[in-house]
C-alpha cells in the first residue's frame, strides 16, 4: 500500500527512473536479496516502506516475528544502502513507537519517555531501532538519512484480511461480510472508546517527498492529520459507507490498546504539509477500491 502510493506521487512528479520491489518478488529479511535488489539499483534516493505489520490480534500473537522480521528487514537494507553509497534515504517508522500514556499530541521528544503499549511492544522496538540505526549512520558515516512516523494509515492495497489488518480495513471487511450476510448485529472489539488518527496512504506519500526535498536533521518527524475519532464514531462512518444498518455491539474482554494517540505534527507543518484527504472521502474512496478489487475474488 505504502510503496505503490510513493511510486504514484514520484511518478506524478515526473520521475521517470523508478525501483521498487513487491514482497513476493524480494523477501528483504533475506541478507543476500536485499544486497542484490539494492545494489543492482544503486539508487540515489531509497525510501524503506516494507515492514511485517497489523492490528492488536496479530501483533500480540506473532511478537517474535514481528520483531524478527523487521529489524531483519532494516539491517539489511540499511547495510545495503550503505554498501551501494546511497545518500538520501527515508525510513518509515510508526507512531506506535510512543509510550502508552504519552502527552496528547505527541511531540516527537515524547519517544523513549515511558512504557509502550504491551500489545505491540515488540514491533515498537522494532521501528525504535531502526530510528536509531538511521541516526547512527548519520554520525558515523555522514549519510543523509531521515525517519518519518506516520501515524494509522489507510487506503488503496491495504490489507483486508480479518486476522492481521488494522482497524479500518479490518472494519471494512467485517461490515461489508456483514452487509452480504445480511446480519443484523455486528460485534467489533473492545469499548469503542480509544481515539485514534487516520492518514490517507497518499497523503502520506506528498509528505514523503516533501521531506525528501526539504528535511535532513536527525530527529524523527512526525507525519498525521492533527485530529483523531473514537474507534466508535469510525465504525459508524465504516458501517454507512458500506451500507450497513445493523446493530454495533461492543466486546468489552477484548484490548482497547492504547487509550489516545494523536500525534503533533507541528514540525512537518513548517514544510507546508496538509492533508488533502478528508476521513470520510478517504473511507468511501477505500471501500470501493476494495470492492472492486478484494470483495468478488
Amino acid at each position: 500500500m505504502v510503496g505503490s502510493a510513493i511510486w504514484r506521487q514520484f511518478a506524478d512528479h515526473g520521475v521517470t527512473h523508478l525501483t521498487g520491489h513487491a514482497s513476493s518478488e524480494v523477501d528483504l529479511r533475506e541478507k543476500d536479496a536485499a544486497f542484490d535488489a539494492i545494489i543492482t539499483a544503486a539508487p540515489d534516493v531509497l525510501v524503506l516502506a516494507a515492514a511485517k505489520v497489523g492490528g492488536i490480534l496479530a501483533n500480540s500473537s506473532e511478537p517474535v516475528q514481528f520483531l524478527n522480521d523487521n529489524l531483519r528487514i532494516q539491517t539489511n537494507v540499511f547495510e545495503a544502502a550503505h554498501e551501494a553509497g546511497v545518500q538520501r534515504l527515508l525510513f518509515l517508522g510508526s507512531s506506535c513507537i510512543y509510550p502508552k500514556y504519552a502527552p496528547q499530541p505527541i511531540p516527537e521528544s515524547a519517544l523513549l519517555t515511558g512504557e509502550l503499549e504491551p500489545t505491540n511492544k515488540a514491533y515498537a522496538l522494532a521501528k525504535i531501532a531502526g530510528i536509531t540505526a538511521v541516526q547512527a549512520y548519520r554520525e558515523q558515516y555522514g549519510r543523509r538519512w531521515i525517519s518519518a512516523m506516520p501515524t494509522n494509515l489507510y487506503g488503496p492495497r491495504d490489507n483486508f484480511d480479518p486476522q492481521t489488518s488494522h482497524v479500518l480495513p479490518a472494519l471494512i471487511r467485517k461490515f461489508h461480510d456483514a452487509v452480504s450476510a445480511q446480519r443484523p448485529t455486528v460485534t467489533l472489539w473492545g469499548t469503542g472508546t480509544p481515539l485514534r488518527e487516520f492518514l490517507h496512504v497518499d497523503d502520506l506519500a506528498n509528505a514523503c517527498h516533501m521531506l525528501l526535498d526539504h528535511y535532513d536533521g536527525a530527529e524523527h518527524v512526525n507525519v498525521g492529520t492533527g485530529e483523531d475519532v473514537s474507534i466508535a464514531d469510525l465504525a459508524n462512518l465504516i458501517a454507512q459507507a458500506t451500507g450497513y444498518s445493523g446493530e454495533i455491539q461492543w466486546d468489552a474482554s477484548k484490548p482497547d490498546g492504547t487509550p489516545r494517540k494523536l500525534l503533533d505534527i507541528a514540525k512537518i507543518q513548517a514544510f507546508g504539509f496538509s492533508p488533502q484527504v478528508s476521513l470520510d472521502d478517504g473511507i468511501a474512496a477505500t471501500y470501493v477500491w476494495f470492492r472492486d478489487n478484494i470483495a468478488g475474488n
